[in-house]
């Protein structure tokens, strides 16, 4: 019973992998199945060229380009020109580009972002283009136009949309996550409430105002409700909260007796798995959202946290107490074909990307003596191969994945402070995204 409340709510972790690989092939298959090993485009953004005498202009032009270049560069997927390596022109159309300033050292760039800004009548009209710079005499790339509100928050939007097309382009086909949330759990106002944030940290709000201790947030496919843990004077239930109306909304299935925690949407948004402790002990739940019937899947005593595999739906990861410490687990979706993941150490907040790898938390020295360091690992589960994303930078817990599979968000405790930081899925790029309070357990929305 101890041990399984040490990881229920409040959780540790470690792993041991069955085959561990040497760092560098392990970074092959990880690149691999996350499209970041492909030789890198050299990149470079002018800054656009404002038209008109607006006074908003300088400001707003200033946003768009900061945000433009901060979206390329988070991405992942370029070899971005430094912006003080990039000549100073600002040509605001293909015609006005002189490529031989971008392709020559020090930018020698292959692609270049162009465009121009122009505010009329409280409009904000961007005109953009990639352009090919290491073929001469080359069709843009990319070319787009926007004309929306002008204020501060449309010019990072258009920006980040800007910045998706890019990245769509010359990615793979594979979207952007520019203007994706991640939600998660802050303290900075008294109490532990649900926040949202854009992906890079800007935009930070509440998003309930509960007055009580609110916990695992997750966001529906679909973007329109948030599903959570929250204490009330019944225990801990889940609870609904709808972004379109504002406001809680029912879900009678996750407050039926016991302790219900760690909700997981299927990704057609038509069900929710959760750990219940209604019969007695911690085991795994399925709701039904459309008829509020709720049925058990396992009967351990001891499950908690299930995700639902993006790719096929029909199958979960999860935590396990079944063998003493928590270890991470795989089942079909009625509970069938269980398979363990991890042996030994402590391993816990399993998380799917949509290329169906796993990221989990990790304590591999878990015992006796040890000193509490824990680490994100990434996985992949057909062959249980594993690489290491952080290196005992503080406790690390709790990774979501990112829906273009390339990013991973995470909550870091230093000192006694939790953050929350996100990186690439390699453990490269890492940064910190909040600073004010205690945040912890971020998920990233599926779009």
């Amino acid at each position: 019973m101890k041990a399984m409340l040490r990881f229920f709510p409040l959780f540790l972790f470690s792993l041991v992998s069955v085959l561990e690989l040497p760092q560098l092939r392990a970074q092959d298959w990880v690149h691999t199945g996350t499209n970041l090993g492909n030789l890198r485009i050299r990149l470079a953004t002018a800054d656009f060229k404002p038209v008109g005498g607006d006074p908003q202009t300088p400001a707003l032009k200033n946003v768009f380009d900061t945000t433009l270049y901060n979206d390329l560069n988070n991405a992942g997927i370029f070899d971005m020109v430094s912006k003080s390596l990039a000549p100073q022109a600002m040509p605001g159309s293909p015609q006005e580009l002189a490529a031989a300033q971008w392709t020559t050292p020090p930018a020698s760039a292959a692609m270049v972002t162009l465009g121009a800004l122009s505010i009329d009548n409280g409009r904000l009209a961007v005109y953009g283009w990639l352009m090919d710079v290491s073929t001469p005499g080359s069709p843009p790339v990319l070319t787009r136009q926007y004309n929306e509100a002008a204020n501060e928050d449309m010019a990072r939007t258009l920006a980040h949309r800007f910045a998706d097309e890019i990245i769509a382009r010359l990615g793979g086909g594979i979207d952007g996550i520019c203007e994706t949330k991640i939600y998660f759990v802050s303290n900075r106002t008294g109490a532990k409430e649900i926040w949202a944030m854009d992906y890079d940290g800007a935009n930070q709000h509440p998003v309930t105002h509960l007055g009580t201790i609110s916990i695992s947030p997750r966001i529906s496919p679909d973007g329109s409700r948030i599903a959570f843990s929250s204490l009330s004077s019944r225990g801990w239930a889940i609870r609904m909260f709808s972004l379109d109306l504002n406001r809680l909304v029912s879900f009678p299935a996750g407050a039926a007796g016991g302790s219900n925690q760690s909700p997981a949407w299927t990704p057609d948004g038509n069900r929710l798995a959760f750990s219940s402790a209604r019969s007695g002990h911690p085991d795994l739940w399925v709701a039904d959202l459309a008829s509020g019937s709720a049925h058990q899947i396992t009967a351990f005593g001891s499950d908690v946290s299930p995700v639902w595999n993006p790719r096929t739906g029909a199958q979960l990861a999860f935590v396990s107490g079944r063998t003493d410490e928590p270890q991470i687990y795989l089942m079909d979706q009625d509970g069938s074909n269980v398979q363990r993941m991890t042996d030994g150490g402590y391993a816990i907040s399993p998380s799917w990307s949509t290329a169906g790898m796993l990221a989990f938390a990790w304590n591999r020295k878990y015992g006796p003596g040890d000193p509490g360091g824990q680490d994100i690992y990434v996985m992949d589960p057909a062959s249980k191969r594993w690489l290491q994303a952080t290196h005992e930078a503080g406790n690390n817990d709790f990774p979501s994945w990112s829906p273009d599979g390339r990013h991973i968000v995470f909550q870091r405790e230093i000192n006694g402070r939790t953050q929350i930081w996100s990186m690439l899925a390699d453990g490269t790029q890492q940064q910190q995204l909040t600073f004010q309070g205690e945040n912890s357990m971020p998920n990233w929305s599926w779009k």
